[in-house]
């Protein structure tokens, strides 16, 4: 979906877009060239579920869109009904030990270098965000959402500690009483619900209409001195960046603790095979 309404783009204005990466399978970068903004897009296929090349490839798209000097980021999905999934469960079923560390590490990685970012991020959710999607909508400062979706971190129902980072998104975005309560429930927002607590910032109908949105967000800071609002923004995450660096081996012990252990591995089992089974019965 995305690319083609990038091919729709081209057809009408052939200089107004162009791909800095061909190198990311997993990732797309298109920068408008009249704006100067990025629109960074999550495309594995069938819901962007996070796993370790997902991931590296976020990592390196984020770093590469700051280094060539980009206005803002956008962040979406070419998936038109799933912003992402959250962290692959593949990943997390009877995990080699070495490929668990590395996921979790990647996933602190993407949410620091998106948390640190020097640029203004927006994030146009076009989609289910669940856990991981949720993680990286919020950790933007901008959000805008289509309806018929929901967002939130749902970890708490299935046995599951959020990690500090999603705490430090929430507590960015939501009253503090409201943050605490929806995570250690895990509540799942509608887009109704989640704007109006303010976990969104804005409802459209399309993801065009998305996209805009969060342009106009990034072109609101046009006349402010850009290196000004980058250390203004630093200055707000410090203590969180100093808090997480401080705990990230701790963070990263625990996930691989818990992944392990032998009722989560049996419960994840169970989910796991329901879903094939509801997989076959669709193809049927």
């Amino acid at each position: 979906m995305m690319r083609s309404k990038f091919l729709s783009l081209l057809i009408r204005a052939p200089s107004v877009c162009r791909s800095m990466s061909t190198a990311t399978k997993l990732t797309t970068i298109d920068v408008n060239d009249k704006t100067g903004i990025a629109t960074l897009t999550l495309n594995r296929s069938p819901i962007n579920a996070l796993n370790v090349e997902l991931l590296q490839d976020l990592n390196e798209s984020i770093k590469e869109i700051e280094d060539n000097k980009s206005r803002g980021l956008i962040l979406t999905s070419s998936n038109d009904k799933v912003f992402s999934a959250g962290l692959d469960l593949n990943e997390m079923y009877r995990p080699d030990k070495d490929r668990a560390r590395l996921l979790w590490i990647k996933l602190q990685d993407v949410w620091l270098a998106l948390y640190s970012c020097d640029l203004p991020t927006a994030a146009a959710i076009n989609g289910y965000a669940p856990a991981g999607g949720c993680l990286l909508a919020t950790v933007c400062e901008y959000r805008v959402m289509l309806p018929k979706c929901r967002i939130g971190f749902n970890e708490t129902q299935l046995g599951i500690v959020p990690p500090i980072f999603c705490m430090f998104n929430f507590l960015n975005v939501l009253p503090r009483r409201v943050a605490e309560r929806s995570l250690s429930q895990g509540q799942m927002f509608t887009t109704e619900q989640a704007l109006q607590i303010g976990l969104v910032d804005d409802v459209v109908s399309s993801k065009g209409e998305a996209l805009d949105k969060c342009t106009k967000f990034i072109d609101t800071f046009a006349k402010v001195n850009p290196l000004a609002r980058s250390l203004a923004k630093q200055q707000f995450r410090a203590a969180d960046l100093q808090r997480f660096q401080t705990e990230r081996a701790k963070d990263l012990e625990s996930f691989l603790a818990f992944i392990n252990h032998p009722q989560m591995q049996e419960g994840l089992g169970i989910y796991l095979n329901s879903l094939k089974k509801k997989q076959q019965l669709n193809a049927v």
